[in-house]
């Protein structure tokens, strides 16, 4: 629903910013409709980014299909901001050297206002949802918008906040170029703005990489593994774990565990298919896979 709040948000931005930059001939507005239009463009991949990532997992992906939302994620970071920040920064350079005269300065300042509006509306969506689920998980508002797994929340809370300092650079831009009647000033919000779409797009590829590299939890995560693993009482010991997100708040599981008891063989597969099927009840849990421990593994704690 964030996502879906964003891309109409841009889409009625773009347009009308694109409308003022035409008739005002204004650099930071220009660079204000490419950026919008570029958001719009980054909402696409992200939607599309979501619908992947919901596939269940079949025989060809045992791990489900995740790992797509970073993959197109990463697109739009790349793509999308990047050629955002390329527009703005090249027409900036240009109006530094060919500079015009700007008209209609309260149009400009209405849209830009009402822009702020509809960013601020989209951007304060993006924090609700990320409070309600980092306070899910235990984490801090701002780790887990930066750190976390949710590649499309994190996505569309920069894109937001890019969009309202991006807005308030253009209006700075703007106004000093009639206060002062020097077109440069809007020439270099222009550039700014650019500059600025460059910097999310980097933290965006940045974050999407290394999901697609594998990330693991936290420690505090890990350890409240351990503590769940050892909580079973047929589980007498745990001697290895490894965790890496496979997708956005999904991750996969192995751990080899040293079951109480010395039961048949087919008894204990028994025992560990259906640890691993409770372990996976839990929401974070796409996959798990138990094995058994060697006697002389040394154990594992939280």
């Amino acid at each position: 629903m964030t996502v879906v709040i964003a891309f109409l948000a841009n889409i009625v931005v773009a347009i009308a910013k694109s409308i003022v930059a035409a008739l005002t001939g204004s650099a930071s507005m220009l660079a204000e409709a490419a950026h919008s239009w570029a958001d719009a463009g980054n909402e696409i991949f992200l939607l599309i980014a979501d619908k992947r990532a919901d596939k269940q997992r079949d025989a060809a992906h045992p791990l489900g299909y995740g790992r797509d939302a970073y993959i197109f994620s990463l697109f739009a970071a790349f793509g999308i901001f990047t050629v955002g920040a390329v527009v703005s920064i090249q027409h900036g350079i240009q109006s530094l050297t060919a500079p015009e005269a700007m008209e209609d300065y309260a149009l400009s300042y209405l849209v830009l206002g009402v822009a702020f509006l509809l960013e601020g509306f989209s951007f304060t969506q993006s924090i609700l949802e990320g409070r309600r689920t980092a306070k899910k998980y235990g984490r801090g508002f701002f780790d887990y918008i930066v750190n976390g797994s949710n590649t499309t929340l994190r996505s569309v809370f920069f894109e937001d906040s890019a969009a309202l300092l991006g807005l308030i650079i253009a209006g700075a831009g703007i106004g000093l170029h009639q206060v002062t009647g020097d077109p440069v000033w809007d020439a270099i919000g222009s550039i700014a703005i650019g500059v600025l779409l460059g910097g999310v797009a980097l933290l965006l590829i940045n974050r999407n990489r290394r999901y697609l590299l594998g990330a693991s939890p936290s420690p505090a995560y890990r350890a409240q593994t351990i503590t769940a693993l050892l909580s079973h009482p047929e589980i007498e010991r745990v001697t290895a774990l490894y965790l890496e997100f496979s997708g956005p708040e999904r991750l996969f599981l192995v751990a080899s565990v040293d079951l109480v008891g010395d039961d048949r063989e087919n008894d204990v597969a028994r025992q560990l298919r259906r640890l691993e099927g409770d372990l996976e009840q839990d929401d974070l849990i796409g996959k798990a896979v138990l094995t058994l421990s060697v006697s002389d593994e040394p154990s594992i704690t939280a």
